[in-house]
Parts: C-alpha cells; sequence; structure tokens
C-alpha cells in the first residue's frame, strides 16, 4: 500500500498498520490460518484499503468541483455587481486575478469583496428608489395624477443591470428638472391666487369658494391636500381671472355711468357737501383707471345697488323740482348768452317752458334736456367766438377812451396846476394813442368776423344785429363826425373872422364867451383846488357830442338800432360844446352884418 499525505502522517500511518498487521498475523498463528487463507484474507484486506482510498479520493474531487464552482458562482457575482455599479477597482481586480494555491484562499479573498458589492448595490438601489418615488411624486402633481407620461415612467424603471453613477446622476437632475418646474409652477399659482384673492376683494365675491371652485386645495383652509399645481388648476386660475377682469371692467363701467348721473344729479339739486361725501369712495373711480382701482369692496354689488337707489331717490326728487330745474338752467343759458352777446333759443323761454309745463303737453325731462343741449351749444358757440369778442371788447374800450378824452378835451381848465392835473394829462396822452388804432382795430375786427363767418358759414350776431353791420354802421358814423368836425372847425375859423371884422369897426365889447369861462362844463366836476376832473359820461344823440353806435348801443334789440340809425342821420354831430349865449351872439353878427356871407 501506497502512503499519502506528510511524511510524518504516512510514517505515523505505516507504523500503525504494521503493528496491526503482526498483531493479526500473531492471532493467525494462534488460530493456526493456513498460509492461503492468510493470503486471501490480506488481499481482501488491501482491496478494502483501496475501496476506503477510492472513496475518500471520490469525495474530495467532488468537494473541489463544488468549491471550484462557488468560487467561480462569487466571482460572476463580483463582475456583475461590479458592471451593475459600474466600478472597476483596480485593487480587487488584482486581487482576483492573481494566482492563489488553493480554492480556499480565493475564496476566502472573494467574498468579502462579494459581500461589500452587495451593501453597496442595496444602498444604490435605495437611492434610485427614492429619486423614483420623488420624481413620480412630482410628475403626479404636475399631471394632476391624470395624465402621466407613460414614455417618460417606463425610462424610469429601475434597471437592477445599471446602478451605476451616471444612472443615478441622469436621475437626480431629472429630479432637480422637475423641481425647478413644480417651484415655477408653484409660484405662478401663487400669484394668480393672490391676484384672484385682489379681484374679489374688489368685487366683494368669496375668495375661498372661487378658487375652491377651481381645485380645493388652493383654499388656504384646506391643509390636507397640498397645493394642486396641474395644468388644468393653472387654466382654471387663468380663466377665473378673465372672467373676474370682465366682470370687473363691466361693473366699473355700470358705476361710473351712475356716477355721472349722480354728479348730473347733484349739480342739478345743488346737493350739500354731506350728501355727496357719502359716495366719496366711488366718486373717485371717474378719473381713475382699471388698475388703480383696488380699495377692497368698491366694485361690490351692494355698493352698486346704494348708488343705483340713490340715482333712483335723486330721480324721483328731480321730477318734483322739474320745474324749477327747467327756469334755473333756463336762467343760466340766458346768462351765457347774455355774456357772450347771443341771442338765447326762444322755443325754451321761461314763459313759455312755464306754460308747457303746467299744460302737461311736454315731459319737463326732455324740455330740460333740451334746454341742456342749448347750453352745451352755447358754450362750444362762445368757445368759438371768444377770440372775436375779445377783439370787441378792445374797441369798446377804446371807445370809452375816446369818448372821455373828448369830454377832457371840452375842459377849459385841463391845463391848470391842480391836483391830479397831471394824471389826466398822462391819461389824455394814452388815450390820444389808442384812439389813433380804433380805424385799423375796427377794420381788423370786420376782416376777423368775414374769416369767422366764411368758416363757420354763419353771421356773426352781436345782440341779434350782425356785427360786420354795426362795424360798418360804426365807419360810417365816424366819418360824418369827423365831416361834421372839419365843418365845425370852417365855422368857427368864420366866426372868428366876422368877430374881428366888428370889433374893428365898432370897437370891442365884451364876449359872451369871457362871461361864461367860469362856468362848470357839464359832465365834469370840481376838485379840491378849483381844477376840473373830467368823469365819464355817456353823451345822447342830440347833445353837444353824440355817442358814436357801438355793440353796446344797441342793447340787444335790432328795432333800437334802426330808430337810433334814423336819428343819428337827422341830427347835426357837433363835436365840440357852444354855449347859448355864443350861439346867439354869433346869429346876432350874422343878423346885423350887411355884407355877411349867406352862409352864416
Amino acid at each position: 500500500m501506497l502512503a499519502i499525505g506528510s511524511p510524518t502522517i504516512s510514517e505515523r500511518t505505516s507504523t500503525s498498520c504494521n503493528a496491526l498487521l503482526r498483531e493479526l498475523q500473531q492471532i493467525w498463528n494462534d488460530i493456526g490460518e493456513s498460509e492461503a487463507d492468510k493470503d486471501r484474507m490480506l488481499l481482501e484486506l488491501e482491496r478494502e484499503c483501496l475501496e476506503v482510498y477510492r472513496r475518500k479520493v471520490e469525495e474530495a474531487a467532488n468537494a473541489k468541483a463544488r468549491l471550484n464552482q462557488f468560487v467561480a458562482a462569487k466571482e460572476a457575482e463580483l463582475a456583475t455587481l461590479m458592471a451593475a455599479l459600474g466600478e472597476l477597482n483596480v485593487h480587487l481586480v488584482t486581487q482576483t486575478e492573481k494566482k492563489l494555491p488553493s480554492l480556499k484562499e480565493k475564496l476566502a479573498s472573494v467574498t468579502p469583496m462579494v459581500e461589500d458589492l452587495r451593501t453597496k448595490k442595496e444602498e444604490r438601489m435605495k437611492q434610485f428608489a427614492d429619486i423614483k418615488a420623488q420624481i413620480e411624486k412630482i410628475s403626479g402633481e404636475i399631471s394632476g395624477y391624470n395624465n402621466l407620461n407613460n414614455s417618460m415612467m417606463s425610462s424610469l424603471t429601475l434597471d437592477e443591470q445599471d446602478l451605476s453613477l451616471r444612472k443615478l446622476n441622469e436621475y437626480q437632475t431629472h429630479l432637480r428638472t422637475l423641481q425647478k418646474e413644480k417651484s415655477d409652477r408653484l409660484r405662478k399659482v401663487f400669484d394668480y391666487v393672490n391676484e384672484v384673492h385682489s379681484l374679489c376683494g374688489v368685487l366683494g365675491l368669496d375668495f375661498g369658494k372661487t378658487v375652491s371652485d377651481v381645485h380645493p386645495s388652493l383654499h388656504g383652509a384646506n391643509q390636507e391636500q397640498s397645493t394642486n399645481i396641474s395644468n388644468s388648476t393653472l387654466e382654471g386660475l387663468e380663466q377665473a381671472i378673465i372672467k373676474l377682469k370682465l366682470e370687473r371692467k363691466a361693473r366699473i363701467q355700470k358705476l361710473k355711468d351712475i356716477v355721472a348721473s349722480l354728479f348730473e344729479l347733484w349739480n342739478l339739486m345743488d346737493s350739500p357737501k354731506e350728501e355727496k361725501n357719502t359716495f366719496s369712495r366711488i366718486t373717485f373711480i371717474l378719473a381713475s383707471s382699471e388698475s388703480e382701482i383696488v380699495e377692497p369692496g368698491v366694485l361690490s354689488t351692494g355698493m352698486i345697488e346704494q348708488a343705483s337707489a340713490e340715482v333712483e331717490r335723486l330721480t324721483k326728487l328731480k321730477a318734483s323740482r322739474m320745474k324749477e330745474l327747467v327756469m334755473k338752467r333756463r336762467s343760466e343759458l340766458e346768462e351765457i348768452c347774455k355774456i357772450t352777446h347771443i341771442e338765447p333759443d326762444t322755443s325754451t323761454a321761461a314763459e313759455k317752458s312755464n306754460a308747457l309745463i303746467d299744460s302737461g303737453l311736454v315731459d319737463p325731462s326732455e324740455l330740460l334736456a333740451n334746454i341742456e343741449a342749448q347750453i352745451v351749444k352755447a358754450k362750444e358757440e362762445a368757445m368759438s367766438r371768444k377770440e372775436v369778442m375779445d377783439r370787441i371788447d378792445r374797441w369798446l374800450s377804446a371807445c370809452e377812451e375816446e369818448n372821455w378824452l373828448e369830454e377832457y378835451n371840452q375842459d377849459s381848465n385841463r391845463y391848470s396846476a391842480g391836483r391830479g392835473a397831471h394824471i389826466n394829462l398822462k391819461r389824455a396822452e394814452r388815450a390820444r394813442v389808442t384812439v389813433s388804432k380804433i380805424p385799423a382795430m375796427v377794420d381788423n375786427l370786420i376782416n376777423k368776423t368775414l374769416a369767422w363767418e366764411d368758416e363757420k358759414r354763419m353771421s356773426f350776431l352781436h345782440d341779434g344785429v350782425r356785427l360786420v353791420s354795426i362795424l360798418q354802421d360804426y365807419k360810417l358814423a365816424r366819418q360824418q363826425r369827423e365831416e361834421e368836425k372839419r365843418r365845425y372847425r370852417d365855422q368857427k375859423k368864420l366866426q372868428d373872422l366876422l368877430l374881428t371884422e366888428k370889433e374893428a369897426m365898432y370897437g370891442s365889447k365884451p364876449s359872451p364867451r369871457k362871461a361864461n369861462s367860469f362856468r362848470k362844463p357839464n359832465g365834469y366836476r370840481a376838485n379840491g383846488n378849483g381844477s376840473m376832473t373830467p368823469t365819464p359820461r355817456r353823451n345822447s344823440v342830440g347833445g353837444a357830442t353824440p355817442e358814436l353806435l357801438t355793440p353796446r348801443s344797441y342793447s340787444g334789440r335790432q328795432n333800437g338800432y334802426f330808430k337810433e340809425m334814423r336819428r343819428l342821420s337827422t341830427a347835426p354831430l357837433n363835436f365840440v360844446a357852444i354855449s347859448k349865449e355864443d350861439t346867439m351872439s354869433f346869429a346876432s353878427v350874422c343878423d346885423s352884418e350887411p355884407g355877411s356871407p349867406p352862409q352864416c
């Protein structure tokens, strides 16, 4: 038999076998076994030993094969884990590829690495699961848990064969993208909700009900459900905002109409300030844009109903005071027409309007509206006539200065050294400059009036008379006055000449003019030191200095205008005051002088 194992074990086994064999032979000798039986039994013994060795060898071979297979499985698992985790540890690879003396040593070196990679895999899978759960949750919030993107979710299916850091980074990147989108959507939802809150406050609507109709999670009282940020929620909020803005626009327009009616009624009824202050919250909207109206409840139905009720109350009150209002507005119309020298419409005259209202033939509201339209028309016409009216005022002012200057020139004491004489001298100088501009002023006024008439295609009437006719008559009267002045100067020269000749023939005698030199002239008053200060007056046509025809002289009556024109054409126009005594002495001279000229 061959010895197996180390020399010590073989020697010990061989020694034991030899001792047992000698002991067996001794037993056989004592028994008396034959040599053939001894050989036969020794052969059987040897065969049994071989069988035991063979069985042990087979068991050892099987154990080696299993161990080898186990090591191979570990190495395969190691390779799979390394591939799944995307790790390539050079140290581990070196250890696995290193030629180790036995399978157990190789197994002992691979097993810790596999266990370590298993732990890493479990941790990695947990990371993937957490990220995937967050992605699914946010995706569900964005999509409303109704229409999840199947392609997106299939791409997120966890693949245990690919747990690399690259794949983990992809999941994390996708998660960050979704988190940013969620943040943007949340901010957008909050902005929409704030806008809805502001609009509901202005309109006086229930904010909670409004947002709950879009989604229950939007109401602050609902803490059990996170804020919904799905597309349907955003679209619902957008539609709610559009609807609220349209409602706000409609209410603003309605309230503006009501406020306009309030202002009109307040002005008509002369409402007190305290009554107007009751609606101070809404009166400002007439001059405000939609974005400026932010006061809570200012557009509520209650506020609109309150304002409407006030309009209705004032309307009823207006109906009871309509006659008074008609008369008041007619007076305003007549005042406007008086200021602008326009003839008011006679269809709404006070007496006629009063009679129509009493008879019940005309609705007072319609009559009032007609008068209002006439007031608007009168104001518009006044604006268009303003430039011409300003020129008329300057012309009339110049005529007043001319009248004053004529009275001043008739004052024999105007050059005295009395108090105020220098002031009158300065005024006379300014008046002469102004009077010198009157002809050009009238011509310019005529041209401006004709241009206005061409533009408006209507006559420019001043108190019912065409202004151009008044100006032309004024020019004619002025020319006649200048002619009378010239004739008077000629008569004065002739009178002086005759007096000189008479004095030369019969000797001088006291002149009636000197005797009356201390008489106070008509239209003047004496001041404190005896000097005479002129006072403005209006002379009649029959007086010493007749008044020229101006728009003021017509007094708004065309008949008076024609009467004045007839009187102007027949009355003598003398422009220097001649005393009665001077006239009588002048006549006596003419009568007593046999060779006097016949024109005297």
